[in-house]
């Protein structure tokens, strides 16, 4: 992607004329549940030299961490130096609003180490029934990531570490089934596994961590930038937004 658009980074390639990175900057910055901000990148000169960096921010502090590899493994390297809880978004979010912040951070269950956002396939075709997501398929409903994760207590290290694990199995897919457990695996694979099960399966696999789902209701909180037809969406989508605001205007 970052080739395919001439940019030195994926994070920076510019949707709506705007760096996605900021963009997402932006977003955590006016979000009042937001005090710090680390990004998380393998050129953290890049951050620094953003153009309008401290005015996205909303005056608040902007950091930058060593990407490790691998989402998971960067993950539970930011984990092993900054306190939970802490707040995980992607920076090809580039629409998300600091509503969905608030929303996702509220409805987080008192109870849960961690959480993560999802949104039914239902919610995000109403609005934008050509997208083509990778839908999670459980009994009740299929689902959207939403890239909003949240990491509540200490026990949600070993959700991290389990994820690390998992992605580092991702090429031996027998190996994975074991882990996960064939029998799960097989309930996904023929549609019968509740999400809830689920969810009790990887707290039990990470040493009885609760792990928790907020359902999201905005449609493009399950939208991010993999390829170049997500920016072309997302572009579409800011231009409806505009002409919508001249129109009211």
């Amino acid at each position: 992607m970052a080739q395919a658009f001439s940019v030195p980074h994926k994070a920076l390639i510019a949707v709506g004329g705007t760096p996605m990175l900021l963009r997402v900057i932006a977003a955590l910055g006016a979000s009042p549940e937001i005090a710090r901000i680390v990004v998380i990148i393998e050129a953290p000169e890049l951050v620094q030299a953003l153009p309008g960096l401290a005015e996205a921010a909303n005056g608040k502090p902007v950091d930058t961490f060593p990407a490790a590899g691998s989402p998971s493994r960067s993950v539970v390297a930011a984990l092993a130096k900054y306190p939970v809880p802490l707040l995980i978004t992607t920076a090809d979010h580039a629409l998300l609003q600091p509503e969905w912040v608030s929303h996702f951070l509220s409805a987080v269950p008192p109870a849960a180490d961690a959480a993560l956002g999802l949104a039914r396939s239902e919610v995000v075709l109403a609005e934008m029934p050509e997208t083509r997501r990778t839908w999670l398929r459980f009994r009740e409903a299929a689902y959207s990531g939403c890239n909003l994760f949240f990491f509540a207590t200490p026990k949600a290290h070993a959700l991290a570490e389990l994820w690390q694990h998992v992605e580092a199995l991702r090429k031996r897919p027998v190996a994975m089934l074991r882990l996960l457990g064939i029998s799960y695996a097989l309930r996904y694979l023929l549609g019968w596994l509740k999400l809830s099960t689920a969810l009790a399966r990887l707290g039990a696999l990470a040493g009885g961590a609760k792990a928790s789902v907020v359902e999201m209701p905005f449609a493009r909180a399950a939208v991010d930038v993999d390829k170049p037809a997500d920016k072309e969406l997302v572009e579409q989508l800011l231009a409806a937004d505009r002409q919508r605001a001249s129109v009211r205007g």
